[in-house]
């Protein structure tokens, strides 16, 4: 008897569009790899890349958030939502325009997070050391390994910012391909027959 018929329905739905749709899974994975391994064995260009894409995505952003700005004048918070809007204009413009700076400073952005990152995991995982069992010591462990990124990249500085960027992201689409190879894999294997 289940505590909660309607769970397992979902469950079910669930598992049918996954079982439906492995083989877009499967695709997406191989070629979320595919651009890893491109944007690790380049990662110059995958920085540079990803600098002007975001750009775009800031210019874009500052553009439309100008014009819902000024179409909505008389409401409140008229000059912080110029302000926000003209600033996106201008980081997007200067991302595009000159995107190995851009890069650098992504990068000091990037040793931020990896800094901020390590020690919330090293903190959190020893505060709650005795509800994680032993899964503790792995959480001090990834934020050591932040901290160690974040100092690797840092003391390189301004050369990692060339590649820095693109290698992190390069292996995040290698692992987040495998990651969905290995779902699309298993669910053929374990889901039934639709």
């Amino acid at each position: 008897m289940t505590l909660n018929p309607s769970l397992d329905g979902l469950q079910e739905r669930v598992a049918v569009a996954l079982k439906r749709h492995t083989t877009y899974f499967l695709v997406e994975g191989i070629v979320l790899i595919i651009l890893g391994f491109a944007a690790i064995a380049v990662p110059f260009v995958a920085t540079l890349t990803f600098t002007i894409f975001f750009g775009w995505l800031l210019l874009i952003s500052g553009v439309v958030g100008l014009v819902s700005t000024f179409s909505l004048r008389p409401a409140a918070g008229f000059w912080w939502s110029l302000l926000s809007a003209i600033l996106a204009i201008a980081v997007g413009f200067l991302l595009i325009a000159r995107p190995g700076q851009g890069a650098v400073s992504l990068t000091l952005l990037l040793i931020v997070f990896f800094i901020i990152e390590g020690f919330s995991s090293i903190i959190f995982a020893t505060e709650y050391r005795q509800n994680l069992s032993g899964r503790w010591g792995w959480m001090v462990a990834s934020g050591v390994v932040d901290l160690l990124l974040a100092g690797m990249i840092f003391l390189q500085l301004p050369s990692s910012a060339i590649w820095a960027i693109g290698l992190l992201l390069g292996i995040n689409m290698v692992f987040g391909g495998t990651t969905l190879v290995m779902l699309a894999l298993d669910a053929k294997k374990v889901l039934p027959p639709t």
